[in-house]
């Protein structure tokens, strides 16, 4: 569904990913794992069209995306769930979901698919005409989540999902990650709570400062001397 083939992105003359390969199949959770500064943000970033690749290729179902803006990576089925939420806070919770549904034309679809993401989210259906910006945290990240949806995307992109949430709601929100691939939509996750991910992703990738430097199985990551030292450990020590 989604690849990157050798690419390559600067901010300036700083190389930021290096020759980065990644292959999401269809109906997959995807994770990437690495420490600050690694390219990870970067990575969604050149998937959303926000960072373009100075050289390699972003591919989405077949299509070279490189030169798309990002309106219209999302009318393609791509939808983001950036770090820290991203909201419009003066706007009401339905707002923002509305928002989500911009750039589709089936509008006689919306209903249904706000009762969907209500269903899946019952706290925002609770919130629907409150400010965004007067939520908690852990319901400003499903609101952001439920914006994505609105697309009716193929493909999730979600940044740094668990951060800045009490453990409750990193719990809560993981579930629900699950329970939306489970309906059909894949998922690429970048996530720091690299325990947390692998426990609900089906395969992974580490990146350290720009480069892939392990890939495999969620398993396989899990019993990783490296990923144990470097992520796992770390967060048992916290």
């Amino acid at each position: 569904m989604l690849e990157f083939r050798g690419v390559n992105t600067f901010y300036g003359e700083l190389h930021v990913l290096k020759d980065v390969n990644y292959d999401i199949k269809q109906g997959e959770i995807v994770c990437l794992l690495g420490g600050n500064a690694s390219g990870k943000s970067t990575t969604m970033k050149a998937v959303l069209g926000i960072v373009p690749p100075k050289t390699g290729d972003i591919v989405f179902e077949g299509q070279i995306i490189n030169k798309l803006p990002t309106a219209a990576r999302v009318k393609l089925g791509i939808a983001p769930v950036p770090e820290a939420r991203r909201l419009f806070p003066r706007m009401t919770v339905l707002e923002n979901l509305e928002m989500g549904a911009y750039v589709r034309t089936d509008h006689e679809n919306f209903n249904e698919d706000l009762e969907k993401v209500y269903a899946l989210f019952p706290r925002v259906k609770e919130r629907r005409q409150q400010l965004a910006g007067t939520l908690s945290g852990g319901e400003q990240q499903m609101v952001a989540m439920g914006r994505a949806l609105m697309a009716r995307p193929r493909l999730i992109c979600m940044d740094e999902p668990s951060m800045g949430l009490s453990p409750a709601f990193v719990d809560q929100v993981f579930e629900i990650i699950q329970a939306i691939n489970k309906l059909g939509t894949t998922i690429f996750v970048v996530e720091q709570n690299a325990a947390m991910a692998l426990s609900i992703a089906h395969r992974g990738y580490v990146l350290q400062t720009g480069e892939v430097v392990l890939s495999g199985s969620a398993q396989s990551l899990l019993q990783d001397e490296m990923v144990q030292r470097a992520y796992l450990g770390q967060e048992m020590n916290d």
